[in-house]
């Protein structure tokens, strides 16, 4: 593209730009002869890709901002119409994020206008809570404006299907080519006033039902919780109080939603330095257990004390299989699913207990729809459905709730997280995984890694022969698996990041043993990467 051309084409964006805001900021770009930046902005159109849209806040085409997402509920809209969906309930939420509340709003006003029932969260609210709502209300769809755990910069669209589980294949596509097909976003009808603005019956609603799931027993647990200065934190206390739960101790400089997200680099449990207030807190309070959860509360990261006085954040496979094994303890029968790069534990457990096993490509989107008689699926990014009955996707407060069910019980038996780990260690073997991943600016390099490794992928590792699986074109990832162990390279759907899963399995062997194989592995892996 000339620089005339690129030229025309910000002008012809700004012509038909919805917020003043947004105009003056190509404005400014076009004066200062920014091409570098507007080339960026003007690669192309902001993808309909992992159940929506996700991008930095910013104007232009390859941004999230009012027109873009004026655009992508129009084509929501279009779609739904074209499928038969014409007039029925959409649920819009959004969460604390800079320029959420506008997003939704926006949003919102353009299903009024197309002939929907809009139906708008009473204020910000987690993720969870529009899953749960569109299966509750029996709505035709929802949208959730949210990041998730990205950097404070970005922001995004989630779209849920009328079965209430997060859109997949053809429908993003579909709904991307509507998008496309909308003319002026000036033109783009709006209805404000045909919104109805839920009230609380909804919360209320879910706190009820999710309270529920776990039976009458011990509640002594004391649990440190931080809501990552996300939107958590009023849904967790009510659900914990309607549970019989003595109140958790709030992390004060993360309870309340904060879009800047001060105290952490990325605002993601998962990240170094992300619990290291949680950690100060539980060590001072003598805390049983830590629960994070992420900006918009559909993950759950659960911290654990240490005999050393010190403190660690369990692995989402650790949780995962907590979970499963705590179902099973209560007799749930159904499937028990996760996906190719979570521990493979969970297919020895559901093998062993004659339950139902499915294993699906990364993402709730998957999860949810393995069988119609799925009872609880995680994967190992801190994501777990222990209720998909009420929620269809994953839900950092149910699993909270669970989590704490078992802390509780625990301490009653003079036990604890890492001691159940231990002996289901010793009932299935130990299990140990881990993950290294690479963030990039130029994603070149991503692509130039995966093609390397398809190209000559390592022939033995831990000195086993590998067997190579390429899942394209369905996924990019490479799996490279052996009798007692397995390695799953990805590329990430909403970062520009590579990532890699490995999994060791000992028969029987001491932790530290699982540990030595686990590091020696990592080395082996990265060299083979070049990374």
């Amino acid at each position: 593209m000339t620089a005339d051309e690129l030229r025309a084409q910000v002008q012809a964006w700004i012509d038909d730009e919805v917020d003043p805001d947004a105009a003056r900021e190509l404005q400014e770009l076009l004066a200062r002869g920014d091409t570098v930046e507007l080339a960026d902005r003007f690669s192309g159109p902001l993808t309909f890709g992992t159940a929506g849209l996700r991008g930095p806040l910013r104007a232009g085409p390859n941004g999230m901002n009012r027109t873009v997402v004026r655009r992508a509920a129009a084509g929501v809209a279009a779609w739904l119409t074209a499928h038969g969906h014409a007039g029925g309930p959409v649920v819009v939420g959004y969460d604390g994020r800079h320029g959420s509340h506008d997003f939704a709003k926006d949003s919102a006003a353009i299903f009024a206008a197309a002939g929907f029932d809009a139906r708008l969260l009473p204020r910000l609210l987690p993720t969870p809570l529009v899953a749960f709502a569109v299966q509750h209300l029996g709505a035709v769809a929802g949208v959730m404006v949210t990041a998730s755990h990205n950097p404070p910069e970005d922001n995004g669209y989630k779209v849920y299907a009328a079965d209430g589980a997060q859109i997949v294949p053809p429908t993003d596509t579909e709904i991307e080519a509507a998008i496309r097909a909308v003319g002026s976003a000036r033109q783009i009808p709006l209805l404000p006033q045909g919104v109805s603005v839920l009230d609380d019956s909804l919360v209320d609603d879910y706190v009820k039902a999710v309270s529920g799931l776990i039976e009458a027993g011990p509640r002594d647990a004391r649990i440190v919780h931080t809501a990552m200065h996300g939107v958590g934190t009023e849904v967790v206390r009510k659900v914990f109080a309607a549970a019989g739960f003595a109140p958790l101790v709030a992390v004060p400089q993360q309870e309340q939603p904060d879009a800047d997200f001060p105290t952490v680099a990325f605002p993601n449990p998962e990240e170094p330095g992300a619990l290291d207030l949680a950690y100060a807190l539980a060590r001072a309070e003598q805390a049983d257990a830590i629960i994070a959860n992420d900006p918009d509360a559909d993950r759950c990261a659960v911290g654990v004390p240490l005999p050393d006085d010190g403190w660690r954040m369990l692995r989402g496979d650790e949780v995962g299989v907590l979970l499963a094994d705590a179902l099973l303890r209560k007799g749930l029968r159904g499937t028990y699913a996760t996906t190719i790069v979570s521990s493979t534990m969970l297919r020895a457990m559901a093998e062993r207990n004659g339950v139902g096993y499915a294993e699906t490509l990364t993402g709730f989107k998957w999860i949810a729809r393995v069988a119609s008689d799925l009872v609880f699926g995680y994967e190992e990014a801190l994501g777990y459905a222990v209720a998909p009955e009420l929620v269809r996707d994953k839900d950092g407060i149910s699993a909270a709730l669970l989590v704490a069910e078992l802390v509780a019980a625990l301490k009653t038996q003079g036990s604890s997280l890492l001691q159940r780990l231990d002996e289901l260690a010793q009932e299935y073997g130990r299990y140990a995984t881990d993950q290294a991943s690479v963030r990039v600016d130029d994603l070149s390099l991503i692509t130039d890694t995966m093609v390397r490794l398809r190209a000559n992928p390592p022939t033995t590792l831990l000195g086993q022969a590998v067997e190579v699986t390429d899942l394209m074109p369905d996924a990019d990832v490479v799996r490279l698996a052996w009798p007692t162990g397995r390695v799953v390279v990805r590329t990430s759907g909403t970062e520009p990041k590579l990532q890699v899963y490995l999994e060791v399995v000992v028969a029987e062997g001491s932790a530290a043993t699982a540990a030595e194989q686990l590091a020696q592995l990592h080395t082996e892996i990265t060299a083979a990467l070049g990374i």
